[in-house]
């Protein structure tokens, strides 16, 4: 039956059709031969099935052909609505098989408008980049016959989304440019090894500016990345990438204006009969964090958020269901805060602040970096970020005290000049410096008069280990309560449902912008 829009209703399936091809067959085998899916694969991949609804699916660049015909090469910026695990998102991805996801090859207000859609509908963006997706190429200069002063397109509203909704990228296979830019304007940014990079510039402008002849993956590639900050998670493959940011959405709200989704409570993995062994009295000796984070947080909900954090653990997780911001020490890893460490605990804190997620620190913490290497990597400066951070955030806080608290590092790790509520076990030792290896310093003139110098620093050791006694510091009210460790979870549990009783007060933008 004929329809009085017949001939234009025919015309919007063909070209959604056309759409559909990207830059066409070999193009796509291309891109399927060097291991990476579609845009639209990903896209299908990642969202709940049949729930995604495309924007400006007909955008593209029209030309006639021969016979007349009119054919439209699609933009290379694919976006849209959908639902993850039943949640509405904002999604959008680059198609590298058209112009390898280049400028010249998008319409970047539909790129401006997957940022806007989202900051306007409340709902978190999920950005799956691939490509420079910057200015083009030079020939665009002779095309257009003059160049302009660059402005980031749209950035206003990038910005602004940082402090409003969630944002997540994922670096799906060559990121460069405004590309790379916009992976790190997120909360999370994935990487997936041995597929992606992430540089400023890729090899052939380096090898022209610098002189370095290098590969992809060693300029931007992920032994690059785990230590660089600019990626937080290294994926194996896409599925595990689209995966991690099923698992990073799972513990936010929609947007500031939203409290964290609380699911159904489940037990730990782990019998809280191993906390009481999970320290060793040696001090030097280190301890599974895996064992304590598996004995206090709901089984399968632990979540590492900065891969480059070293000895500085940071991620989220639940309790009783309820998704909170973990800090703590993995102490194979050493015992002070680097200053990548201090790095991965300002976003954390920062992640938590801006959508109001209480912060649980399990604190062991030696104090910041020191030596020649720490200097250069200005691990002071940076440290002092990181104890800026937790102060300025308004989240509830607990601390549980499972070994040291040392310096500044230690001292600043969460606000204890307000009220925060707080344990210690009795592995605890705090100081300004730790008391080991002080003596010889600290009784320099003694040790040169004693006729024993060894027995006398026996007898000092043997003093100053009775004096830094746990239960000397909770006689003083210096730490609320010592507690036995088995009963972390329990009250810590009692404490994230006080937590969320008084998180509403909290709801909205944060109290400063969010930072990259």
């Amino acid at each position: 039956m004929a329809h009085v829009w017949s001939a234009e209703i025919e015309e919007i399936a063909r070209r959604r059709d056309m759409a559909a091809e990207l830059g066409g067959p070999e193009k796509v085998r291309r891109q399927h031969d060097n291991g990476r899916s579609t845009v639209r694969e990903r896209i299908g991949d990642l969202l709940d099935d049949d729930s995604f609804e495309e924007i400006g699916v007909l955008a593209g660049f029209a030309h006639e052909g021969a016979d007349g015909s009119r054919k439209v090469v699609p933009a290379n910026f694919v976006y849209g609505l959908g639902e993850l695990d039943g949640r509405r998102v904002v999604v959008g991805g680059d198609d590298f098989t058209i112009r390898g996801g280049a400028a010249d090859a998008a319409i970047m207000a539909k790129q401006v408008d997957s940022e806007r859609a989202a900051c306007a509908l409340r709902l978190p963006l999920i950005r799956l980049i691939e490509g420079t997706g910057g200015g083009g190429s030079v020939k665009m200069v002779e095309q257009a016959g003059y160049t302009y002063v660059p402005a980031n397109p749209g950035w206003d509203v990038i910005v602004d989304n940082l402090s409003q909704v969630p944002v997540v990228s994922a670096c799906m296979g060559p990121v460069a440019g405004l590309g790379a830019a916009r992976a790190v304007m997120s909360h999370f940014n994935v990487l997936i090894e041995d597929v992606a990079q992430l540089f400023v510039a890729g090899p052939p402008v380096v090898k022209h500016a610098t002189g370095e002849q290098l590969t992809k993956n060693e300029l931007g590639g992920a032994q690059v990345h785990r230590r660089s900050g600019a990626v937080d998670r290294i994926a194996p493959d896409e599925k595990a990438a689209l995966q991690s940011v099923r698992d990073f959405l799972s513990y936010l709200p929609s947007s500031v204006h939203e409290l964290p989704p609380v699911a159904e409570p489940v037990a730990a993995a782990t019998d809280s009969e191993a906390l009481a062994s999970v320290v060793p009295r040696n001090a030097r000796q280190p301890y599974r964090l895996r064992t304590v984070l598996d004995a206090v947080f709901d089984a399968g909900s632990n979540f590492e958020y900065a891969c480059y954090g070293g000895s500085v653990y940071t991620g989220l997780a639940r309790l009783d269901g309820h998704p909170v911001g973990v800090v703590a020490t993995d102490s194979y890893k050493g015992a002070t805060m680097t200053p990548n460490g201090a790095d991965a605990l300002t976003r954390l804190v920062d992640l938590c602040e801006t959508f109001h997620l209480p912060l649980v620190s399990l604190t062991d913490q030696a104090g910041m970096m020191i030596g020649l290497q720490a200097e250069r990597g200005a691990s002071i400066r940076r440290g002092a970020r990181a104890v800026v951070a937790a102060y300025q955030a308004r989240i509830p806080m607990a601390e549980v005290i499972v070994r040291r608290v040392f310096g500044v590092g230690g001292a600043g790790q969460v606000n204890r000049h307000r009220f925060s509520r707080q344990w210690a076990w009795p592995s605890g030792a705090w100081g300004s410096l730790p008391a080991e290896g002080g003596v010889e310093a600290a009784y320099r003139h003694e040790l040169e008069s004693a006729e024993d110098p060894e027995s006398f620093i026996r007898d000092v050791n043997d003093r100053i280990q009775s004096a830094v006694s746990p239960f000397r510091t909770a006689e003083h009210y210096g730490v609320h309560d010592l507690i036995d460790p088995r009963e972390t979870r329990g009250l810590l549990t009692r404490w994230v449902r006080d937590a969320y009783r008084i998180l509403p007060e909290l709801t909205g933008p944060p109290s400063f912008g969010t930072r990259p």
